[in-house]
């Protein structure tokens, strides 16, 4: 979660005065009231929320809330204009391969409003980009910049510019070395032959994404009129989405939005503010909340909360990047009503609650691994195909798919094994020995219960004393055979089958060196993944 700082004295002109019906008002739109002083106000905004991390934003969503502005803002977005162009290289294509890019022109900025531009890319920077993982923001002042602009990737030591706050030319490595941001950022950029770069038509480099700007262009002063936007990462609606967050800030702030044309293969073009478009039911809503709307009461509602309503149809903001369920607008419908109406009822049944014995033999394997200094997990359901299959060397096939998915994670996952190496790719920089493990459910043919343990630098015995002690202690018995078909992600010799009463319920053994490779794993990974529906036969 992450707390925003308004000032007090443009809340109260803007907004309205900060009395005790006014807090309340702010803490029943989501948004804690933190604290609050003369001067600031602090609020606490949810991670499902980043088009609240700044004060337009805010403003926005809470004049609508309070029946001021009610339903969809629109913007007017300005064609791209002559050299309003990003060329998107090839060589960026394995390195940060998207960019989502605009111009905002006519601003006038002064001490408030830079210090809440570098707060609102600093706060998506860390929620919505994952500190910088996923999305990476630049923001450039557009007198310094030659248009059209080109998004490459090049060489560390051919990469020479003043970086932000510096005072000296640095090359590519020296900054990652040198620079505090460079050092903060540098594992983002870990193991790469190139880097990621977007340089201008006079061949200035404006920064090295995900980080830091260049000093020379990359810095917004007073003087500042019109600036470049962009925001680089791996996925493009997630760009997509942090870019009209950004964009629709600056023109609260009084700019002119222009979209840019994006050369990819196919020509893109953004910022694109059109909204997007659900269907919402009626009967759907007063089931799930308890209620009896009319058609008349729930298009009031939902303008509350920022939206069209027309005949069962929704529009939604395209900076809303949390609605992605009809049950999404369903709670959002619940808070413009507001919770604090709600009349509680105690149900007309009796009953008397007990632990599912599934559940009981879960916590105990839990348990007994947590106290072999063994770290728990949890992990989504859904996964990727990238993650699931290709970094696994096994083919796509006998997978579900999420239909109309608005993520890159678009199908259930087929076992835990993947998820766990995924947790020891991202933590290759922390303290070794790594012993994690997991119980959830994975998606075959059918829904089962998994439990899956990794140990790095780990080999196969450890895993398999681990193992048999677990089954000593839930009192079954394992065998282990050499497997009839060996999984292509294990070393074959270092691998085993485990058995219970002659059935196959997993396998236990010594990642390939290949796999590893994938996942950019420098330690031998042991592991161990079984189905523990047989396990549940024995014991109830």
């Amino acid at each position: 979660m992450a707390t925003v700082t308004f000032n007090r004295k443009q809340f109260e002109k803007e907004i309205g005065r900060l009395d005790e019906k006014m807090q309340n008002k702010i803490a029943m739109l989501g948004t804690p009231l933190e604290k609050f002083d003369d001067e600031k106000i602090e609020i606490e905004v949810f991670p499902n929320r980043p088009d609240l991390l700044s004060y337009q934003g805010f403003k926005r969503a809470f004049l609508a809330f309070l029946g001021k502005e009610r339903g969809l803002k629109k913007y007017k977005v300005n064609k791209p204009e002559k050299d309003y162009i990003v060329v998107i290289d090839s060589s960026v294509k394995n390195i940060r391969p998207y960019t989502a890019c605009a111009i905002v022109k006519e601003l006038k900025f002064d001490d408030e409003k830079i210090k809440e531009l570098v707060d609102i890319q600093e706060k998506l920077h860390l929620t919505i980009g994952r500190k910088r993982k996923k999305a990476a923001i630049g923001i450039y002042p557009l007198e310094k910049i030659k248009l059209p602009i080109i998004f490459k990737a090049l060489e560390p030591d051919k990469i020479k510019f003043i970086p932000l706050e510096s005072e000296k030319e640095m090359s590519g490595l020296q900054i990652l070395q040198k620079h505090p941001a460079g050092r903060a950022y540098s594992h983002l950029l870990a193991g790469k032959q190139k880097f990621p770069v977007f340089i201008d038509a006079n061949d200035n480099i404006l920064s090295m994404p995900p980080v830091i700007n260049s000093q020379l262009t990359g810095k917004i002063t007073h003087e500042t009129k019109d600036v470049f936007v962009e925001c680089s990462g791996y996925d493009f609606e997630t760009l997509n989405k942090c870019l009209n967050i950004i964009t629709t800030s600056l023109a609260d702030m009084g700019g002119k939005i222009y979209q840019m044309e994006l050369n990819y293969k196919k020509k893109r073009i953004t910022p694109d503010l059109n909204p997007e478009k659900m269907k919402i039911s009626l009967e759907n809503t007063n089931k799930l909340l308890g209620l009896d709307l009319d058609e008349k009461n729930l298009k009031q509602l939902l303008e509350k909360m920022g939206y069209d309503y027309d005949k069962g149809n929704v529009e939604i903001p395209s900076w809303r990047v949390d609605v992605i369920h009809e049950v999404d607008l369903i709670e959002d419908v619940a808070i413009a009503y507001g919770y604090e109406n709600f009349i509680p009822e105690i149900p007309s049944i009796s009953t008397i609650g007990k632990e599912e014995q599934k559940e009981t033999i879960k916590r105990k394997i839990a348990e007994i691994l947590a106290g072999m200094n063994v770290l728990e997990v949890s992990n989504y359901h859904l996964t990727n195909k990238k993650d699931q299959f290709k970094k696994m060397n096994i083919p796509e096939e006998k997978f579900i798919e999420v239909e109309g998915s608005k993520t890159d994670y678009n199908i259930l996952r087929k076992d835990l094994t993947h998820y766990l190496l995924k947790i020891l790719s991202e933590n290759v920089d922390a303290e070794y020995p790594q012993r994690i493990f997991e119980i959830g459910r994975v998606f075959l043919n059918e829904e089962t219960e998994n439990v899956a343990l990794a140990i790095t630098p780990g080999n196969f015995t450890e895993v398999r004393q681990i193992l048999e002690y677990l089954s000593k202690m839930i009192d079954i018995k394992l065998e282990v055979t050499e497997p009839e078909k060996l999984p292509q992600y294990f070393i074959d010799g270092r691998t085993v089958e485990i058995k219970l009463n002659n059935n196959s319920i997993g396998f236990l053994g010594e990642i390939h060196p290949k796999i590893l490779k994938n996942w950019k794993i420098k330690m031998p990974v042991s592991i161990f993944e079984i189905n523990l529906e047989e396990v549940f036969k024995k014991l109830i």
